[in-house]
């Protein structure tokens, strides 16, 4: 059993930046994939971003290219989204889950309680 934990969302104004990281419980958290997903008010679950097991390979949504990055560190059981160039569009809840390398939610296994993230204009 995997659990893992969002930290780092808050408010900012657009332009600035924030980290986001997700520490997993558990053993198994370098052998899964591990993905970024976004919800706003009304709107269904976004993917955001998502990094292989060994970091090798990364994806993005053509929306945050150049302004955000994935990252993990398996020996802190940690994965990480860097967010830079905030626009108010990107405001939303983020989760990080684990499970296969896709971008799609049904790829994921396991899935945080979820941060908020708000960008004022």
């Amino acid at each position: 059993q995997v659990q893992l934990v969002e930290s780092g969302g808050g408010l900012v104004q657009a332009g600035g930046s924030l980290r986001l990281s997700c520490a997993a419980s558990g053993r198994t958290f370098s052998s899964y994939a591990a993905g970024w997903f976004r919800q706003a008010p009304e709107k269904g679950r976004e993917f955001v971003a998502a990094i292989s097991r060994g970091g090798t390979y990364k994806s993005y949504v053509d929306s945050v290219k150049g302004r955000f990055t994935i990252s993990r560190d398996n020996a802190k059981n940690t994965v990480y989204l860097q967010m830079n160039s905030l626009k108010p569009e990107d405001t939303a809840v983020y989760y990080c889950a684990e499970g296969q390398y896709s971008g799609s939610p049904a790829a994921y296994i396991y899935w945080g309680q979820g941060t908020q993230v708000t960008v004022s204009s």
